[in-house]
């Protein structure tokens, strides 16, 4: 029986073979009937126990259920390498698992890092270390990688006739710095260094034939070729461009730039397509380029942190950009367009929803207004940006006003509150200027600062809303319950908003300027708040349901179900995954009760 234990599952598929045989030759098997305490509070256990068959609940010291574990999953970590249990484990029905000797556990412990890994009793450590162990899996990904991934440029030709300036002018014109020049029944390329040096070294004259500084031992590759093939056709043939083909016909070329960008990315050439833009057409494929980078990077195993904060900065040019192209001399002489919501605190990858607005010095002509909240808003959707649900866009004139109506509009939110106020004002005060007059977003959220200053009801009020979903206490327990059926769990009401907003309503209270919530973290960690220790927990806690929201998100956009991007299956996650779920919802539960605490919301 103990040759079927499953290696492959985390965090024993961290093991090397020799220790996974070692571990099997030392298990036992356990049997529960229903309602037996297999491991009890404040007790060490003597074993690891991996459930092969059946449910196991998890109660904390209140009797509280915490978990449901099922088939896969492993207890309890603490009970054996740090000496106590939290909870009790009780057995839901007849139950049979696997028994690892603790002994065998701490050896392993001290013998391989990436198992260890998984005893760590913080979620930030746990993640710090296992990040650690999967940073190598990137270059094989790119190499088994298709060539039309990496985004070969479209050909362009010319005729050997034409001369070395036709060809020159032809590149600046496409944007390109190679050219497929067909001469009778060859076809070969050309570089811009290939003119460059006929000019400058070889002194031949603008008007010679551009066959004379073409090369025409062109070396192709098909797009559905691998990655790896391109890089030996490129190494056998010493050349740094392929012809790519498509159905034996010339389609585009391959740098070896292009190789790179599936290991970095092509993130650095965005902002540069996305100056040169001359129209919406260039942005619309420079807003696609940027998506496809947040596919490309996670899958090279870049932190999720990272790649929104590469995001943001290049969803923020493009959004510069088109306020240069379609506001009128009026807008941009007097507006400030501000992003909000995740885009503001530069946390959104794929993208959700559009959340924007426009802040005027003084009234401008209602023609020119209103035509650019519809080519502004429209132009995003074209991009693939969501309009927003809850309709905080250019487009709705609560959201493109001058600032003196737009500081009344704040007073009232403040002052007057209906039930939309709070997530407005939550929305608001993640805002960033992004083009015009900055100094008009500034104002505003001065005043809505001062208006907030010592009224603690009114923050209070607004905090409340981090109640809105239901607990994670109650995720918690429905999480391991729901394996087996397609039951779902919405991580965003369950994790990310509650962190988010909390940690929003204590950055007002002390009147923070800082936008992201890692940033706020550490700023209200130094208020006393909460330790270091928690804030190290919170942060790690955020970034790990920030991963799951990504991988959800791509998920969504490869199936084409838009209304799944923020929806989790538990049956779907390995038992590492389920256990670092948990561990994050224990500290969104301990959040909750800090903020909850902090602002006596049980008195409302």
């Amino acid at each position: 029986m103990p040759k079927a234990f499953d290696a492959h599952n985390p965090p024993f598929d961290r093991l090397a073979h020799a220790e996974v045989e070692d571990l099997r030759a030392r298990l036992d098997i356990g049997y529960a009937g229903p309602g037996t305490t297999i491991v009890a509070a404040g007790k060490a256990s003597e074993s690891l126990h991996v459930i092969i068959k059946g449910a196991v609940e998890e109660r904390d010291p209140a009797g509280e259920l915490s978990a449901v574990l099922g088939p896969k999953d492993s207890f309890d970590a603490r009970a054996v390498v740090h000496g106590a249990a939290d909870s009790d484990f009780v057995a839901a029905e007849e139950t049979l698992f696997y028994m690892i000797p603790r002994e065998v556990v701490l050896d392993l412990v001290r013998r391989n890092r990436g198992f260890a890994a998984f005893f760590y009793s913080e979620i930030s450590r746990k993640l710090e270390a296992i990040a650690r162990e999967e940073k190598t899996g990137g270059v094989d990904a790119v190499l088994r990688a298709r060539v039309s991934d990496a985004r070969p440029r479209p050909a362009a030709f010319i005729d050997g006739q034409r001369t070395i300036e036709e060809a020159g002018h032809l590149m600046r014109e496409r944007d390109v710095n190679a050219l497929f020049v067909r001469d009778g029944d060859r076809t070969g390329i050309v570089t811009g260094m290939n003119l460059s040096k006929g000019v400058v070294l070889g002194r031949l004259p603008l008007e010679t034939p551009v066959r004379e500084v073409t090369r025409f031992d062109l070396v192709a590759v098909e797009e559905t070729d691998f990655v790896f093939e391109a890089l030996m056709r490129m190494t056998k043939a010493n050349k740094r461009r392929l012809a790519v083909t498509r159905g034996g016909e010339i389609a585009g070329v391959l740098e070896d730039i292009d190789i790179l960008g599936l290991f970095a990315g092509n993130s650095q050439l965005i902002p540069g397509r996305i100056d040169r833009a001359h129209g919406l057409d260039d942005l619309r494929i420079a807003a696609r380029d940027i998506q496809s980078q947040v596919d490309l990077l996670h899958r090279q195993g870049v932190r999720v942190e990272d790649i929104a904060e590469m995001t943001s900065d290049l969803n923020r040019q493009l959004f510069a950009r088109l306020f240069d192209m379609i506001a009128p001399p009026s807008i941009r002489e007097a507006g400030c367009l501000m992003i909000m919501g995740s885009e503001g605190r530069g946390e959104q990858t794929v993208r959700t929803d559009q959340d924007n607005g426009l802040i005027l010095a003084r009234a401008v002509p209602a023609d020119d207004l209103a035509r650019f909240r519809r080519d502004f808003s429209g132009a995003l959707a074209d991009f693939g940006f969501p309009p927003c649900p809850g309709n905080v866009m250019v487009s709705n004139p609560v959201w493109s006003q001058t600032v003196d109506d737009f500081l009344a509009q704040i007073r009232q939110w403040v002052l007057a509150p209906d039930a939309e106020s709070p997530m407005n004002l939550g929305i608001f005060f993640d805002a960033v200027a992004v083009a015009g007059d900055g100094s008009l977003l500034a104002r505003a959220k001065a005043q809505f600062v001062s208006l907030m200053r010592g009224e603690t009801a009114a923050i209070a009020h607004f905090a409340k809303a981090i109640d809105q979903f239901p607990g994670p206490g109650g995720v918690i327990g429905t999480i391991m319950a729901t394996v087996g059926r397609e039951e779902v769990i919405d991580i965003k009401k369950s994790g990310t908003f509650p962190i988010v907003h909390g940690i929003r309503s204590l950055a007002i209270e002390e009147g923070l300027t800082e936008t992201s919530t890692v940033e706020r973290i550490a700023r209200v960690r130094q208020t006393g708040i909460f330790g270091e220790a928690f804030a190290r927990e919170l942060v790690g806690a955020f970034r790990y349901f920030s991963e799951l929201r990504l991988r959800a998100q791509l998920d969504a956009v490869r199936r084409r179900e838009p209304e799944s991007e923020r929806l989790v299956r538990p049956s779907q996650l390995s038992s590492l995954d389920r256990d670092l779920l948990r561990d994050a919802l224990r500290v969104v539960r301990h959040f909750r009760e800090i903020v909850r605490n902090h602002y006596k919301l049980g008195l409302f």
